[in-house]
């Protein structure tokens, strides 16, 4: 009942001042968790983040959980919610809301203005590739803050080169692959040490510089010397037919739909 409230007090706020549909919002917070799923210091904690990062990249970052949809998709509540209280900079809106339902455990990422453009529907799964265990786990802190940190280096790279999409997504974390060189590493210098022990134990065999030393005089007459041409192999590799027409999943970008305010979103989401 709440909420429906709320979003019925923004919207008769929002028909009569047009001029806030092209502002960011104002005295609405970015984080509103009416599930309860953080403490007091948490919320505080990344209410400050939300807020930096949504003031130095001019794109509001939003997170918001619910006990309930009532009644409504994953996609409807979180494009309502975020239209009609205020969300987003400039005239396109520009901003992300992830939003969190514990009653089917429902999530969803909306995307408005440059948002669309920075979160692509391959960068949303790549991001729900880094929080979805989080929220398995019941561990919601870390999976909102990872969400906040994503769409911060999203925005980032959209900015200054090109946006995270299909066949262009973010690297293994450098920690990861720090990892693997150390432990190959250890392992060479291991096998190393072992085969120099044994190699030192070697003391009836020495290395020769040339092959005929290793050959007994006389041991072998050669007498009869052919060619004999056995097989041949083939490979052949039927060749792909050019499709007429493509997916947004191969060909990048986001899909987008219409909300009931008439405003154009971006998004997706799942279970967890």
């Amino acid at each position: 009942m709440m909420k429906k409230l709320m979003i019925a007090f923004f919207t008769l706020l929002l028909l009569g001042n047009p001029a806030l549909l092209v502002s960011a919002a104002d005295g609405v917070p970015r984080l509103v968790d009416e599930a309860d799923l953080l403490s007091d210091s948490d919320e505080a904690i990344l209410l400050d983040q939300l807020d930096e990062i949504s003031e130095r990249q001019q794109v509001d970052i939003v997170v918001v959980t619910l006990n309930s949809l009532e009644g409504m998709s994953p996609m409807e509540y979180a494009d309502d919610f975020y239209d009609y209280n205020g969300y987003g900079f400039g005239d396109e809106r520009d901003g992300v809301l992830f939003l969190i339902s514990m009653e089917e455990r429902d999530w969803y990422i909306s995307t408005t203005g440059y948002g669309i453009t920075a979160v692509t529907d391959a960068g949303r799964e790549y991001m729900s590739e880094q929080f979805i265990d989080y929220l398995r786990e019941g561990e919601y802190k870390e999976a909102f803050t990872a969400f906040a940190g994503l769409c911060d280096d999203f925005i980032t790279q959209a900015r200054e080169g090109e946006p995270y999409d299909v066949d262009h997504l973010p690297k293994e974390p450098f920690e990861v692959v720090g990892s693997l060189i150390i432990a190959l590493g250890g392992g060479f210098l291991i096998s190393l040490i072992a085969t120099g022990i044994m190699r030192g134990k070697l003391k009836s065999v020495r290395s020769q510089s040339a092959a005929n030393n290793y050959v007994k005089s006389n041991s072998m007459n050669l007498t009869k010397r052919n060619d004999l041409f056995l097989y041949r192999q083939v490979s052949r590799r039927k060749k792909p037919k050019e499709s007429s027409s493509s997916s947004s999943s191969s060909s990048g970008g986001s899909r987008t739909h219409k909300s009931s305010s008439g405003t154009t979103h971006g998004g997706g989401g799942g279970k967890f």
